[in-house]
């Protein structure tokens, strides 16, 4: 959180939404009334769009709303408007001057110090103003404004008339600039009650980046740091920046069934509540299966869980689940069970947060499994962000209660294996898959090496798949290379039987 001023606002001092909930999220309940705010961005970035919304909210609310316009057309607008499905009723459209009021050559000045020598142009807005006593106005843009008015002291004259102008009708004005100024106009940050600024990052490979950053806001707490948004048909969509501190609950920190009694055992008396384990192993081994036993147990106890896939197909993972006897198609016509299959390259990592947030407060999810964090680290710039985010968001996963699984692929199949990213110690409890050799066969074994809430075995048992589903046998002794990444079992214990084999 993020105070933008020494002063703050009483208890009763009234907010307006911006017409975007995750914007009032980060402006902490939203706007204060009858002030001057700059929303800034090149082009592109969105701004007509949640300049729209914001009065469209203020109609909403029986609040009159005035779009005063120099850079499109009302046609354009209304075009714009059409294309998230929206009409542009009880917003009256205003086009400030003609394509002659823009030309350069022009004598022509908006506004001068006194609001009495105003220009024809300014004059008619005033009059309009006054006739219509909107509640909200958006001004776009004020990249007009600069070369209307054709010097800086002039310009600055203009923006602070206007804003002297609409404080005392006790308008909300949003004014909209493009940044395509060439000295960049920092005074304007001065002069604005709050500053809202939008970006876009183009990657190599799909789509680009979108975030908001709260510059300024006079008098108001808001939240710091860039949030990831979204412009799409329907509007801006805006994904506050989690922060785990601000998400406590009271829960029941009893360990429950795996499903499996020997990896109870291994675990140390089975799953934590709100707690995350870590699953890591080569490709092929058994991670995603073994997590989706952990979770039908839930399902079966009557818990509702939440399975982010990015990597395997849905299709493939519904029937090969069904193939091991752990059949997940009732869970998800009772509702008790959500798969979201999503494409790495598409979500941002503040939607994702957003999407998990809304598993656990509005689904009630207290099962969480992420398949894999291979996947979801190409959806980050870097590995320290990657790192920060995945912090946050198990922090809050764990303060709600919530028992979170996370798969991570390690690369290559024997011998020396390694990982993206080292998440080993942001994880409560971590479980480590290995295939080994035994009597000319490749098997898997399985073992826990850390766990922060049970005295868990020290020991491997191994592990295997079939119709039954999942299957780990008794401790085995005797393995040698275990931490080359190249082990092998020579004991005498007996190893678990395959389908067909005596047991």
């Amino acid at each position: 959180m993020t105070d933008a001023s020494t002063s703050s606002p009483t208890a009763s001092e009234p907010r307006i939404s911006t017409g975007v909930p995750g914007l009032d999220d980060v402006l902490c309940g939203g706007l204060t009334p009858s002030r001057l705010y700059l929303l800034e961005g090149t082009p592109g970035t969105g701004k007509t769009t949640l300049a729209l919304q914001f009065l469209r909210e203020g109609v909403s609310r029986g609040e009159r709303a005035l779009y005063v316009t120099l850079s499109e057309t009302t046609d354009e607008l209304r075009a714009a408007a059409a294309t998230h499905g929206w009409a542009l009723d009880g917003i009256d459209v205003y086009e400030l001057v003609d394509e002659m009021g823009l030309d350069p050559d022009s004598e022509q000045s908006i506004l001068h110090p006194s609001e009495i020598e105003l220009g024809e142009t300014v004059k008619d807005v005033i009059a309009r103003v006054a006739d219509l006593k909107p509640d909200r106005v958006v001004f776009d843009s004020l990249s007009e404004l600069r070369l209307l008015a054709q010097n800086p002291l002039r310009y600055r004259r203009q923006i602070l008339a206007l804003k002297r102008f609409f404080a005392k009708r006790a308008c909300t004005v949003l004014m909209l600039d493009d940044k395509t100024s060439e000295t960049g106009d920092v005074q304007l940050h001065s002069i604005a009650h709050g500053v809202i600024s939008l970006d876009q990052m183009p990657r190599d490979y799909g789509p680009e980046r979108r975030r908001l950053r709260i510059v300024k806001m006079r008098g108001i707490k808001f939240r710091g740091g860039h949030h990831d948004f979204l412009l799409e048909t329907g509007g801006v969509s805006v994904f506050p920046r989690l922060i785990a501190a601000e998400h406590h609950a009271s829960f029941d920190p009893t360990g429950k069934s795996t499903g499996s009694g020997e990896l109870d055992l291994l675990l140390g008396g089975g799953l934590v509540p709100g707690t995350n384990t870590l699953l890591l192993g080569p490709s092929g081994i058994g991670k995603t299966t073994t997590a989706i036993r952990c979770m039908l147990a839930a399902l079966e106890r009557g818990e509702s869980a939440t399975y982010y896939l990015f990597d395997e197909g849905l299709g493939t993972l519904l029937a090969r689940s069904a193939t091991l006897g752990m059949d997940l198609a009732p869970h998800i016509e009772a509702g008790r069970l959500v798969i979201t299959q999503l494409d790495p390259a598409e979500v941002s990592p503040g939607e994702f947060a957003t999407m998990v947030r809304e598993a656990v407060e509005e689904r009630g999810s207290a099962f969480v499994i992420i398949d894999s964090l291979n996947a979801y680290l190409h959806a980050m710039p870097g590995e320290e962000f990657l790192v920060l985010q995945m912090h946050e968001l198990l922090s809050y996963l764990n303060q709600r209660g919530v028992t979170t699984l996370l798969v991570l692929g390690q690369h290559g199949v024997v011998g020396e294996v390694r990982t993206d990213v080292d998440l080993s110690y942001l994880s409560d409890c971590i479980l480590l898959f290995r295939f080994f050799e035994a009597k000319g066969e490749v098997r898997a074994a399985l073992s826990v090496v850390k766990s922060r809430v049970n005295a868990h075995e020290r020991s491997i048992r191994e592990l295997k798949f079939g119709p039954g589903g999942l299957r780990v046998g008794k401790a085995l002794g005797d393995f040698e290379g275990v931490l080359s990444g190249l082990p092998a079992y020579r004991g005498k214990v007996a190893m678990l039987a395959g389908q067909g084999e005596d047991r």
